[in-house]
């Protein structure tokens, strides 16, 4: 008997603990208040308690996230809605897995002190984007509600640097602008900047942030997982932003300064509260949209386009 508890216990301190599941997430651009749910639900155990490693990376290129999915390089991807539409005209195997952020935030920012006071004002002058396609996409679509065509002006592509491009006169607007960042960022530099909504020319409302994943071999299992995570951490934001946004900036000294801060507190009540629950017919209307723009040609069912990976595992 003896003999037998003492194997017993060296098995008990010699099994390993079961091995999490590993997963590698690209987020859309460098870490911000944008990914709030995504951070706690890493810096509160969240994950850990769903049995899931979680790997963050940020992009080099801001058009890079979508396509490292769909190639299978990573299992998550940060992406947008209005792109996921066209990537999968682009071939890419890609499927709306969840939701991050379930309002627009991207708009067209110009200075409140420049000469484009309406869409219209765009005509012959320049403006910048740093996400092709998608951004040209409603671009068009805005300016079409003002009865301009995109040839009538000029589109730079300024990469990363969007405020600053049009602070500095390099461009008279900037489209794919955060509202929750660039009009704050100019605010600061003392600068008033005016913000046209996409959703408010032309552009049906969608979900801005969401996650994708490549279509073929989806892992339901370990993406519902991931997701129920970051509902528990978005509930513990709603109930207590101020003291959550104090965890979130704790992750990283560099996090915490007066943009983070004032983003945080524009970003917070946007966040998806069930970040894997789908609405077919938001990304219908969408493709009802495009259609109507002559962006595409042909509808792809919603169906075709999102999935909601908890309906498909068992509790």
């Amino acid at each position: 008997m003896k003999h037998f508890l003492a194997i017993l216990a060296l098995t008990l301190f010699t099994t390993p603990a079961l091995a999490q599941d590993r997963m590698t997430v690209m987020l859309d651009w460098f870490i911000n208040p944008d990914h709030g749910p995504i951070i706690l639900a890493q810096e509160l155990g969240y994950f850990k308690d769903a049995g899931l490693e979680v790997e963050l990376v940020t992009p080099a290129d801001p058009n890079d996230p979508p396509r490292m999915a769909a190639a299978g390089r990573v299992d998550l991807a940060v992406s947008y809605q209005p792109e996921l539409h066209l990537n999968r005209r682009e071939g890419l195997d890609l499927v709306r897995v969840g939701t991050l952020v379930e309002t627009p935030l991207t708009c067209l920012v110009v200075r409140a002190d420049g000469p484009v006071q309406s869409v219209a004002d765009l005509a012959g002058r320049k403006v910048g984007f740093a996400v092709a396609g998608v951004q040209e996409m409603l671009l068009k679509a805005m300016l079409t509600n003002s009865n301009v065509a995109l040839k009538d002006m000029e589109q730079i592509n300024i990469g990363w640097s969007i405020s600053p491009a049009l602070m500095s006169g390099q461009v008279d607007g900037v489209i794919g602008a955060f509202r929750n960042f660039e009009l704050n960022q100019m605010d600061i530099e003392g600068i008033a900047g005016r913000c046209f909504y996409p959703e408010a020319e032309g552009v049906p409302s969608y979900d801005e942030l969401i996650y994708v994943a490549r279509a073929q071999g989806l892992d339901h299992d370990k993406i519902a997982r991931f997701l129920l995570a970051t509902e528990r951490a978005t509930a513990d934001i709603l109930n207590d932003p101020q003291a959550m946004g104090e965890v979130f900036f704790a992750t990283n000294a560099e996090l915490r300064n007066e943009l983070n801060t004032r983003a945080w507190d524009d970003t917070w009540p946007r966040f998806a509260t069930r970040p894997a629950a789908v609405d077919h017919g938001r990304y219908s209307r969408f493709e009802a949209f495009l259609v109507a723009q002559d962006a595409v040609e042909v509808a792809i069912p919603a169906a075709d386009l999102v999935v909601d990976v908890t309906a498909e595992v068992t509790p």
